[in-house]
């Protein structure tokens, strides 16, 4: 034991019927910091559920990528950014992006700052994004991670950690930005207030975070929400002692957050030297021809080998990229090729074109003549999560050495395991980039299409009594849905540009009954039926083209429904929940015609009507129960020129005004019964009742054809009017503005078609109470009537006053009558 008095320790002093669990203790200058137990620390990760192989102690040959700095490279890179996270915080940033090109070591410097500030006791965390490989490809376990590092790194914050999950169960399920704060920020911040955290962050630096390969992340939207709360913690909490290092390539959605002020930019380019490539390729070189009994031979006979002019070509060639550099060696060297040596191959490289796609190319036409190399590579780019030989296969319905022989000439660009239940994975996402887009891969090009051959596979194996293996379930369990997903994707984009392509799926999405193939075409009002559409469509919806009384339904699976109902999930092919009002005002616009026209095609109609009924059903009254989707109700139908759902041609705004007017008196009073506080639009929504009658009888002279017409004409269904009381304000300028355009109205119409209620009468009685029962015209009086109400109870007394009043809606279910008053 030291001999410094200073330090004194009591062990369980007047201690009882005590228990240690297994802990792990250290020292501190006499100080004893307890560490969480093991019990304590597989508790957190039972909470947290973090991936396990993301950070910068996974298994590199099992989880990608397998970068790290070859001895005696990257020092100058390296050590610039040891001192930017060991100066100080009120000299430098909070946060250093380090960017760059495909290839040009980002990962592997990454790696290396990683594990330098690991052996300094001052990284808390670590996360290598990797594309395609489940969760790592996306921000759902991202926090959690960090999190579980956090902990493990300084135990004082643990109990914070643990906090906060049992204090919210939903927390994991919540944003990432909400996750960040209460499992990093706020748990990091708390404990640096400690002694041992201050005392190391001011004699030693702050402590690290380390985040690569940004840009492999999915969740784009999320990556941005991360990166802008990022720095808005730091801007409040310019004192913390944490630094984060963030590498990616330069993508629009991460340079747009990331060029600020408060980061320090470094481009890789400007650290690329020659000297270590040039050192990279020597050293490679000078092993291999100590191992490569050819190259000794030809050595012998013919001097050193490659030549320095050579190999000052190759390093030029290569011009900074360390992927290439590999990459190029291995195809070189590549023991697999019988048919020509190194010293063959050597020439050829210096012709292949700077970057990568040569080299691809090169090295997979070696395979291309072998039985099943177009689905063993198109299934490697397009799979979700890395599989190993026996999961290919087995999802191929192929042998695993028929994998095997594929891959075996493929080891330049491809990581094969030594054993077959190892996860097969590419060298660089490069190559996944490089194989799914055409322009660059030609004939090996891996089409969106191929994930409709994964999808029966997957499907095929699901419905065997036994699945060869456990990896091949699971990841059927876990990415069925994501190559359907994908399927949907390319089949949507080859139709994207089709005549009423985004109406006609929309329709046949959101009605989710078996139609008629000539509704979506009735309902869009066009001319000549273009079949284009539905048979480009037809891969996901079963669709015979347009022929009358043959139903159009969605395809084998509803997943379809829920993709594109997900704005996360479909992105621009998204479906808004608003796009119901359109289809309902198509809906209307159809019963209308057929007031006027007597005709109308049977199979039609009996859809329209259907839909209008369900329509009012499932979203008008609901939305009673919500004042915002309320106020929206009633933005989109005011506006219909800014939201773009309700577009009219010129000939039929009539139709719209009066859908405007109809929908809006059914919101009012057709709403949720006994519902006790309505929300308080109840002034915007009667005024823009009566502003669309205005505008209805100013463009038709002959109003009283369908004044006369009531609600279930319209297509609306039976129901009654609801009970309410509505709270509402009204000001003086308001009231004035409602007469004038009830005044408007009553000039417009021919003489004794209105029959206005006397507005002295304290109630409005009405007989019987269902509002489909009401004529328009009805409609149009209790509008009148109420107005004049509200200039009567409010009794403006001077300008500029507002007034709050209360609607009573009251109805007599056994006498079937109904009363408002003011």
């Amino acid at each position: 034991m030291s001999d410094d008095p200073s330090v004194h320790v009591e062990v369980l002093r007047n201690a009882q019927n005590i228990q240690i669990r297994e802990q792990k203790n250290v020292i501190i200058h006499g100080n004893v910091n307890q560490n969480i137990s093991t019990s304590d620390q597989a508790t957190l990760i039972e909470l947290l559920q973090p991936i396990l192989d993301a950070s910068h102690t996974r298994d590199r040959e099992k989880s990608p990528p397998n970068s790290a700095c070859f001895p005696g490279t990257r020092i100058a890179v390296i050590h610039k950014i040891a001192a930017w996270v060991d100066s100080t915080l009120l000299r430098n940033t909070h946060v250093l992006w380090l960017y760059g090109f495909v290839g040009c070591g980002k990962s592997a410097i990454a790696l290396a700052i990683a594990l330098k500030f690991e052996r300094r006791k001052r990284l808390v965390g670590s996360f290598f994004f990797f594309r395609n490989t489940g969760d790592r490809s996306k921000m759902i376990k991202f926090a959690a991670t960090l999190a579980c590092q956090l902990a493990a790194a300084i135990p004082e914050a643990a109990p914070f950690i643990e906090q906060a999950v049992k204090a919210e169960p939903g927390l994991r399920a919540s944003s990432v930005v909400a996750q960040l704060r209460r499992l990093v920020y706020e748990p990091f911040k708390a404990a640096a207030r400690r002694g041992r955290l201050i005392k190391t962050a001011l004699l030693k630096g702050p402590f690290l975070m380390v985040i690569d390969g940004l840009d492999e992340c999915d969740d784009r939207q999320e990556v941005q929400g991360f990166i802008d709360d990022m720095l808005e913690f730091f801007k409040k909490n310019p004192l913390v002692p944490l630094r984060f290092l963030i590498t990616s390539r330069i993508e629009q959605h991460i340079e747009g957050h990331l060029k600020n002020k408060q980061v320090r930019l470094e481009n890789l380019i400007n650290h690329c030297s020659r000297d270590d490539i040039d050192t990279f390729m020597c050293t490679c070189f000078e092993a291999e021809k100590r191992r490569n009994p050819v190259i000794k031979a030809y050595i012998q006979n013919h001097g050193d080998w490659p030549t320095k002019k050579d190999k000052d070509l190759l390093v030029d060639h290569i011009d900074g990229s360390f992927i290439f550099a590999s990459a190029l060696f291995k195809y070189i060297i590549d023991p697999t090729d019988d048919r020509s040596t190194p010293m063959d191959r050597l020439p050829h490289t210096l012709h292949m074109n700077p970057g990568l796609d040569t080299l691809y190319i090169k090295t997979l036409s070696r395979s291309q003549h072998l039985p099943h190399f177009f689905n063993i590579i198109s299934t490697l780019a397009l799979l979700f999560e890395p599989l190993p030989i026996t999961g290919i296969a087995e999802l191929l319905g192929i042998e695993c050495f028929e994998v095997v022989r594929v891959l075996l000439n493929l080891q330049a660009i491809i990581h094969i395991p030594g054993t077959d239940d190892l996860p097969v994975t590419m060298c660089h996402t490069s190559l996944r980039d490089f194989l799914t887009t055409q322009s660059r891969s030609g004939p090996l090009f891996a089409p969106s299409s191929f994930h409709y051959y994964l999808i029966i596979r997957c499907c095929d194996l699901k419905t065997e009594v036994r699945i060869g293996s456990a990896v091949i379930a699971s990841y059927i369990r876990r990415h069925l849905e994501n190559h359907l997903d994908a399927a949907y994707t390319h089949v949507l984009a080859k139709s994207q540009d089709l005549p009423h392509f985004s109406n006609i799926i929309s329709i046949i999405t959101l009605l989710s009954l078996p139609i008629a193939g000539i509704v979506p075409v009735d309902l869009l009002g066009t001319e000549a039926p273009d079949s284009r559409a539905f048979t480009s469509l037809q891969s996901i919806i079963d669709s015979p083209g347009i022929i009358e009384g043959r139903p159009v339904i969605i395809g084998y699976t509803p997943g379809l429904y829920d993709f594109l109902t997900s704005e996360a999930l479909s992105g621009t092919f998204f479906i808004s929940p608003s796009y119901h009002l359109r289809i309902s005002y198509y809906c209307f616009n159809l019963r209308l015609e057929r007031m006027e026209n007597h005709r109308l095609r049977s199979s039609v109609d009996h859809q329209s009507l259907k839909y209008w009924h369900e329509f009012v059903r499932d979203h008008l009254e609901p939305s009673l129960h919500h004042q915002e989707s309320g106020y929206r109700f009633l933005k989109l139908l005011k506006v219909p020129s800014e939201t773009g759902q309700l577009p009219y041609p010129p000939d039929r705004v009539l139709p719209y005004h009066l859908f405007s007017f109809a929908q809006v008196f059914v919101w009012i009073f057709a709403g949720a019964p006994d519902q006790k506080y309505p929300p308080p639009q109840a002034v915007h929504a009667l005024t823009q009742c009566i502003e669309s009658l205005v505008l209805a009888v100013e463009c038709d002279p002959a109003p009283d054809r369908w004044l006369r017409k009531a609600f279930h004409q319209l297509g609306f269904s039976r129901y009654s009017v609801s009970k309410h009381v509505y709270y509402f304000k009204i000001h003086e300028e308001q009231a004035a503005a409602l007469q004038r355009n009830v005044q408007h109205i009553r000039t417009k119409c021919p003489s004794g078609l209105l029959d206005p209620r006397n507005p002295n009468d304290d109630s409005f009685g009405f007989h019987p109470t269902l509002i489909s029962d009401f004529t328009l015209k009805e409609a149009y009086s209790l509008c009148e009537w109420l107005v004049a109400r509200v200039q009567l109870k409010a009794n403006f007394a001077e300008p500029s006053v507002t007034c709050d009043l209360e609607l009573h809606i009251t109805r007599d279910d056994v006498k079937n009558t109904g009363c408002i008053t003011i």
